[in-house]
């Protein structure tokens, strides 16, 4: 099991420069766990492509579907004090921190591509581009 940020979730899904890194770290580790915040981030991931015409509504839907099916019983709850320790400690988002709180929590890794967390937890975070 690992923990994904949501972008990884993309990657996997939506055709793009990292999917193959995205389908090769899927076939390694197929267990993909998330905060519960997940679905909102990513439906504005998705948001993003429909706004610019890069896929289709039904595409969307059909992708959001896909994604929750993906993770369908890995959405977990984190505290929030954890939380905003891991913000004060480190000024990432609070958002970027749910995921590091999780990964934490799980004692696993957390696969990103996000700079500032691979630079402020690299015991606990670790690069799509590596795996």
């Amino acid at each position: 099991m690992i923990v994904v940020d949501t972008n990884v979730i993309a990657y996997l899904l939506l055709p793009g420069e990292l999917s193959s890194r995205a389908d090769a770290l899927y076939a390694k580790d197929p267990e993909w766990a998330v905060p519960i915040f997940w679905r909102s981030e990513f439906r504005n991931v998705l948001a993003g492509y429909l706004r610019r015409g890069t896929i289709t509504f039904d595409d969307v839907v059909k992708v959001q579907s896909e994604a929750e099916a993906l993770v369908a019983g890995n959405e977990h709850e984190v505290g929030s004090r954890r939380v905003l320790e891991l913000v004060r400690d480190s000024g990432c988002t609070a958002y970027d921190c749910e995921f590091v709180a999780l990964a934490m929590q799980l004692e696993v890794m957390l696969v990103t591509m996000d700079k500032k967390i691979l630079k402020a937890f690299p015991k606990q975070a670790a690069s799509l581009r590596a795996q």
